[in-house]
């Protein structure tokens, strides 16, 4: 909601009601929305394993859906918009997550060390990455449940007496299977075996592309992505898994994560996370000291201040934020940002070109 003289209204309201003042004019023109989505997130719970499409499937499978009749609330529509999703996540704490298929040699030391999974080595070794994850997803309910109760008896003691180290995939696995039942286990267990796990500190950012699988594990994060809610998922879920599309949008290669660390802006000192998404910028600004900001908005832009406070100054108005409060500033405006005792911001933007 955006608090204005008006009152509070809905941010898609706001927009719609001056969309080349408030965007700019060119995202307005090539976007016609905000072009993008901005959150933060506490994992506690993990999230499920995803793929995102690439625009010209989400266009293709928005097209086909619709002829089909599928009600977009429907829990079998895989395409709820002609977008791709694209998105960046900055570690707020300690996280974990999934990222990608590991490389062929550590798969293959999984499958060699994993006495359940061991007969799983001559698919990949005779066919790869494809042939391995289409198999484990298309096994029956009954076969995952013989394949890995053997493995949740092994790795559930283990775990409950923190004897596992986190960067193993035994310890996610029973994570995943604590205080589940064994009647009806989680086929996403398969794919800590498969994937990287990744662990980032504070500061560290990676960047999710269409096609790459990926999982949420656990932490707080701050995370920007394009405006779509395309989602095709491949575990750790009780949403619907469509396995076919699935395999149709996932990127079947070797993924060696990049870790962002932010590039320094030397005209105002903000930290930028470049990736190639055009639907989204994000950047943090802070200082542990006071600091003045100033900025020149090139399209709508959303600061989240996320510790200490500070003062939005647009010629004479004036904007006090503190922590947890997030402000929205229109396209093509000049503003400063003043703090006395030190801030964290995290900004979204629109890249220029």
């Amino acid at each position: 909601m955006i608090k204005t003289k008006a009152g509070n209204i809905s941010l898609d309201f706001f927009l719609r009601q001056k969309p080349i003042e408030f965007l700019g004019l060119r995202v307005a023109k090539t976007y016609g929305k905000l072009p993008y989505l901005f959150k933060v997130l506490d994992v506690h719970k993990m999230l499920s394993i995803q793929v995102h499409p690439t625009k010209e499937a989400a266009e293709i499978g928005f097209k086909r859906e619709n002829k089909k009749g599928i009600l977009l609330t429907a829990r079998n529509r895989n395409y709820k918009d002609k977008n791709h999703k694209p998105e960046v996540m900055v570690a707020l704490s300690d996280f974990w997550l999934l990222h990608g298929f590991l490389e062929s040699e550590k798969i293959i030391k999984n499958l060699e060390q994993t006495s359940e999974l061991h007969f799983l080595l001559s698919t990949f070794e005779e066919s790869n990455y494809f042939e391995l994850y289409k198999k484990v997803m298309q096994f029956s309910q009954e076969e995952v449940n013989k394949i890995l109760k053997p493995l949740a008896d092994r790795i559930l003691p283990d775990f409950l007496n923190n004897k596992i180290a986190k960067s193993s995939p035994e310890y996610w696995a029973a994570k995943a299977l604590e205080g589940k039942s064994l009647d009806n286990i989680d086929r996403g267990i398969f794919s800590f075996y498969f994937f990287n796990i990744v662990n980032l500190s504070k500061g560290e950012a990676i960047f999710q592309d269409a096609g790459v699988p990926h999982a949420y594990l656990e932490g707080k994060n701050i995370e920007l992505m394009a405006n779509s809610d395309n989602v095709l998922r491949g575990g750790l879920t009780t949403k619907h898994i469509d396995v076919e599309e699935l395999l149709k949008n996932t990127k079947f290669e070797e993924t060696i994560p990049k870790i962002l660390y932010g590039v320094k802006n030397r005209v105002n000192g903000e930290l930028v996370y470049k990736t190639k998404a055009k639907d989204f910028k994000l950047s943090k600004i802070q200082s542990t000291e006071a600091i003045r900001y100033n900025s020149t908005s090139k399209s709508v832009e959303i600061l989240i201040i996320l510790d200490g406070n500070a003062t939005v100054i647009r010629h004479k108005n004036r904007i006090n934020i503190e922590k947890g409060q997030a402000v929205l500033i229109k396209a093509n405006t000049r503003y400063r940002i003043v703090s006395t005792k030190g801030v964290e911001i995290y900004k979204a933007s629109v890249p220029d070109s």
